[in-house]
Order: structure tokens, then sequence, then C-alpha cells
């Protein structure tokens, strides 16, 4: 297992510790360059498969990074970015650093938040007027929110939204808040998650 699996890049402190980590692996620890420092496991190649189960090992390495230390800010990559060996790993760090400090400093102590609101098969509801009344209650309290798909003609709204840690408590209120109003709708209310919906960092291909 001598090629490196990332997670996701921070500027703290190097962390290592033992967990079920992707391929296999039973460890995580950092590789540094500079100020920047990739999470990264071992792993056996650059082009791992995607399974349910690495998966949710790549989401648990980054929401325990997350949770650390009062709580840490990580630049999550998406599964499958695996290196060659440390050096093709630095000499992307080298190229990337600039966006990854700019995507650090606007994710900085801020966490993803998910909702979703879900109609009854047949209800029909006003859907620009609940847009509305979420916008009002939610917007001023997150940094930043973006629209996802409707993959469902039942799906009434679905956003993420960037929420400071200090103001998670007034948001989780204002969520449960709009349930209460809107109690003939599904509320479907997720996270944290690392913020990758706020960021868009590009790493270049598996080296």
């Amino acid at each position: 297992m001598t090629h490196r699996y990332v997670y996701g890049v921070m500027n703290d402190d190097p962390v290592e510790f033992e967990t079920d980590a992707v391929g296999g692996a039973d460890r995580v620890y950092t590789v540094s360059h500079r100020r920047l420092n990739a999470v990264v496991s071992d792993i056996d190649t650059t082009d791992p498969e995607e399974t349910d189960e690495d998966a949710q090992r790549h989401d648990d390495v980054l929401r325990e990074i997350m949770e650390r230390d009062g709580g840490r800010t990580i630049v999550p990559m998406q599964f499958g970015m695996a290196f060659e060996n440390d050096r093709a790993l630095k000499n992307v760090l080298r190229g990337a650093r600039p966006a990854f400090r700019r995507a650090i400093n606007d994710i900085e102590g801020r966490e993803e938040l998910g909702l979703k609101i879900v109609r009854e098969e047949d209800a029909e509801v006003d859907t620009d007027a609940i847009e509305e009344a979420v916008a009002d209650e939610l917007e001023s309290i997150a940094a930043q929110s973006v629209p996802n798909d409707l993959f469902s003609d039942r799906l009434v709204l679905n956003r993420s939204y960037l929420v400071n840690r200090d103001e998670r408590e007034r948001f989780d209120q204002a969520v449960a808040d709009l349930e209460d109003e809107y109690d003939d709708l599904m509320f479907r209310y997720t996270g944290p998650f690392a913020p990758y919906s706020f960021v868009d960092v590009r790493i270049g291909a598996q080296q």
C-alpha cells in the first residue's frame, strides 16, 4: 500500500490516528507542504473503486477531523483522489496552494447543513411562498447557501447551507420553527457535513 489516498486539505496542525480508512487501511495521517496538510491514508491503487463502504469511510474520516479540538476546518476532496507517492501529492499542494488558502478562508469555522422539504404525493403547495419563507428564516443566519437538484417532483426545496459553528443552535431552531409552521410537509434536515458544496478546488489528475 504505497500510494496516498487524500480525504482533504487543511492548514491546521498535523494529525495521526487509527481508524477504518478507505481501501482497507487502518491509519490516517498528514503529508505536509509548507503550512498545508493533506489528510491521507495508504492505498494500493491510484484508481480506487467507490463502494458504499469506502464512501462512508471517506465521510467518517472528514467528520472525525471536523470534530477534533473543538472543530477543525478541512477542504474536502471528492472520493477517489489518490496519488502515486508523497512527491506527486506535494507537487499538487504546491501548485494549488493559493486556491486551497482561499477555500480554507471561505469555510473557516463553518459546516455544511442540508434541508429537503417534501410534499405528500398529491398535495398542492405554493412552492414560491415556501421558498420565500425559508429564505426569510435561514438566509440571514447562513453564511452562504446553494440550491441542489430537485430530483423528485415531490421535492419542494433542496438546499445546502454553510453555517458558522457558533450559529448552529440558532439555525437548528429556525429550521424547527419552519417545520412547526408547515406541519403538512416533511422536513429532512441533515448534517453537519464537510462543506463539499462550497469549495471548488481542482487538484488535477492523479499522478
